[in-house]
């Protein structure tokens, strides 16, 4: 019943600042501008999937709420929302797998670029159910808008998206069993710990379980994390000098562990959210 992953939610202190640092690392504009309900809202719409920039507004508990998380937190990742063709079926089933999902509410959404409207059913699983990931699932009206390609090397499409876990097991089952993801892979190694791919529409979301070393703080096993992006590129050698020269911190290019890959790191103007390019092996955009 999930078709993909419709969006990831980052949280921001500074909307302007947020969205200027992704429109540098996109090399696209903004697709939609919302402000509203105690925040303001920048997405960018890429070829599989959506993020949207999310920062407080104003006064009241919507903006306090989001304020706290950011004092808590800092900026990052916050939440997940899966795309689905029928809310009202997901909903039974995430009732029934004691996912305990809120009421089914119906969100209108205009965009302050255009003046269009979007329409959407949502709901959200209860966060002490999903292992401290904020989980929402939607059913969209119709497609949002692309954003619009500002220069040569843009970033195409999201590749993966990584939660933490100290409970591999139990991640598993949400994952796979419960949500209904296809596991893709799930492969252990001493060095770097176990992972497991699960298959999301055109992306993957990664779960991932590292080892614990001498020193380390003990594992919370109970609670989840999202931990970072990657990114798809058409050609990384040309990313790199676009980014290189726009002055944000990056990596040189190296020999990703999936064979055919090459990937880099991004080190600054990502508000927050560890962040992976990849250049898909030759055959895959």
């Amino acid at each position: 019943m999930i078709t993909g992953l419709d969006h990831v939610v980052v949280l921001v202190s500074d909307i302007a600042a947020g969205e200027a640092a992704y429109r540098t690392l996109f090399a696209r504009q903004p697709s939609w501008r919302n402000s509203g309900d105690g925040a303001e809202r920048v997405l960018f719409t890429l070829d599989n999937m959506t993020l949207e920039l999310m920062a407080p507004s104003g006064e009241g508990a919507p903006a306090d709420r989001i304020r706290t998380v950011l004092t808590a937190q800092g900026e990052g990742l916050a939440s997940l929302c899966f795309r689905t063709g029928d809310i009202a079926k997901i909903h039974r089933r995430l009732d029934r797998l004691t996912l305990k999902p809120e009421p089914v509410s119906e969100v209108e959404s205009h965009d302050l670029i255009s003046g269009a409207t979007l329409l959407w059913k949502r709901t959200r699983a209860a966060t002490d159910a999903t292992r401290g990931v904020r989980l929402f699932f939607l059913e969209l009206s119709k497609e949002r808008p692309l954003s619009v390609r500002t220069a040569p090397a843009s970033i195409t499409a999201m590749d993966h998206v990584v939660v933490s876990t100290g409970d591999p097991e139990r991640a598993a089952a949400l994952y796979g069993a419960r949500l209904g993801l296809d596991m893709a892979l799930d492969r252990s190694h001493p060095d770097w710990g176990r992972l497991m791919f699960f298959r999301c529409g055109d992306l993957v979301v990664e779960v991932t379980h590292r080892p614990r070393k001498p020193g380390d703080k003990p594992t919370d096993t109970a609670q989840d994390r999202l931990r970072g992006i990657c990114w798809r590129v058409a050609d990384i050698d040309a990313t790199r000098a676009r980014l290189a020269a726009d002055g944000v911190d990056v990596s040189e290019v190296r020999t990703g562990r999936k064979p055919g890959t090459r990937v880099m790191t991004v080190r600054s103007g990502t508000c927050g959210v560890p962040t992976l390019l990849v250049q898909p092996s030759e055959g895959r955009e």
